[in-house]
């Protein structure tokens, strides 16, 4: 989905969780980069997150803008950079983006990387694909993502790259064709990570990426997010007679 945050009236209310990401999850030490250069909102991480401006989108109070960064060349290049740094000293087999921002971020780091990358698409936009079951997101049910199947083999090491991680749903979906196919996923990337949805209390209303995963077997692949919600602050500036015209709310 286009870069967003869904934020609730609840927000404020939420304590600080831990992430489930390699720099929190000694589970997957054997997965994680030796040396991390960058740190989930570290200062490269704040100097990006001021070009993801938010807007009232969609329905939603705060939705991130991921053409704020695509539009400045040097940023862009550092987000790349950033995540090729990362994932260098990793053996990754092949590199999978998800329908339709990940197409847009996995390419070129998987080009810095040298290594294939893989889409992850709607049903019916490719041939020779299998498809993993319907998932939920924030806006409600989906159909399952698909993948070609000769994309991914047998053993192979793979990292999924998204724009954004929120409940978890269409991550939860990409790793499910991953293992159908046998292959392992090494990490879930995204340039946000939204704390608020890993691990809520029960009666704060919000869904549980944590449970999400456990229910659906996949607590032993690790997520990670270069920006949280803590950072994310800069608010665009509405220019006069401002609409919303999300598509879906």
């Amino acid at each position: 989905t286009w870069l967003f945050l869904l934020l609730s009236l609840v927000l404020f209310a939420q304590p600080s969780i831990a992430a489930q990401t390699c720099d929190s999850n000694d589970d997957n030490s054997n997965t994680m980069p030796p040396k991390l250069k960058y740190s989930q909102d570290g200062p490269e991480a704040k100097e990006i997150a001021q070009y993801l401006p938010y807007f009232p989108f969609k329905g939603i109070p705060r939705f991130y803008d991921i053409g704020g960064f695509l539009y400045e060349p040097a940023v862009f290049q550092k987000i790349v950079d950033i995540f090729a740094e990362r994932y260098s000293e990793l053996q990754i087999d092949v590199i999978a983006g998800l329908d339709a921002r990940g197409f847009v971020l996995g390419p070129p780091i998987a080009l810095a990387l040298k290594k294939p990358f893989v889409m992850m698409r709607k049903a019916g936009k490719m041939p020779n694909t299998i498809t993993s079951e319907d998932y939920k997101t924030e806006y409600g049910s989906r159909s399952g993502l698909t993948v070609q199947k000769d994309k991914i083999m047998e053993g192979h090491r793979v990292l999924i790259i998204d724009d954004l991680v929120a409940t978890g749903g269409t991550l939860s979906s990409a790793i499910s064709l991953v293992k159908m196919l046998k292959g392992t996923v090494v990490e879930c990337a995204c340039v946000v990570e939204l704390k608020m949805f890993i691990d809520p209390p029960a009666d704060s209303g919000l869904p549980s990426r944590t449970k999400l995963f456990k229910d659906l077997g996949h607590s032993d692949v690790p997520v990670w997010g270069l920006i949280s919600e803590d950072v994310l602050t800069n608010e665009a500036k509405l220019p006069d007679g401002y609409v919303d015209d999300g598509e879906e709310h």
